[in-house]
């Protein structure tokens, strides 16, 4: 489903609309940084400015989705996260974005409520603050894990052996 989202060389344009695959974003403010599935440019009298282009476009996030939507705001707010980064890298506000899911065929309109950028910040600072500790938290594998496109990073797998210290332990005492 990513594999057209996330062809960076991809640019449609549809009247007043501008479609963008694959958006390389980041935060210096929040230290993150990410990659857009899609982007859309409505022509709007209240947006930036691009390059290349005559008049006004407000940026639109749209993040694709497997499943259907969830009960929890993990989807949002990572839509919401990305907003926030584009607010920062191009001088505007983003009010809304999208999350299209695949299993439903349907997109869910997202507002990036105060409370949701709330949540993003404190999440951003729970995250650099387990980083400076030095603290990985542990994984609880479940179904989803299987269909994560970070599970090659996570490795979900691993989270019903050991402790990392314990694992290292006698990798280093088999060694010796």
């Amino acid at each position: 489903m990513h594999e057209k989202t996330h062809n960076s060389f991809s640019e449609e344009v549809r009247g007043d609309l501008i479609i963008v695959r694959g958006v390389y974003i980041h935060s210096a403010t929040f230290g993150v940084s990410g990659q857009c599935d899609v982007l859309e440019f409505h022509r709007q009298d209240s947006g930036v400015t691009l390059t290349g282009r005559e008049g006004q476009w407000m940026p639109f996030p749209v993040e694709y989705k497997r499943g259907i939507s969830k009960s929890n705001d993990v989807d949002r707010l990572q839509l919401c996260a990305q907003a926030m980064c584009l607010e920062e890298m191009l001088c505007c506000n983003i009010d809304e974005g999208a999350l299209f899911y695949g299993k439903t065929r349907r997109r869910e309109h997202v507002t990036f409520t105060q409370e949701l950028r709330d949540k993003v910040i404190a999440m951003s600072r729970e995250m650099h603050d387990l980083y400076k500790r030095g603290y990985t938290p542990v994984v609880k594998k479940r179904k989803a894990c299987m269909s994560c496109s970070l599970k090659d990073i996570c490795l979900p797998e691993l989270a019903r052996g050991k402790s990392v210290s314990a694992y290292l332990l006698s990798n280093l005492e088999d060694e010796v």
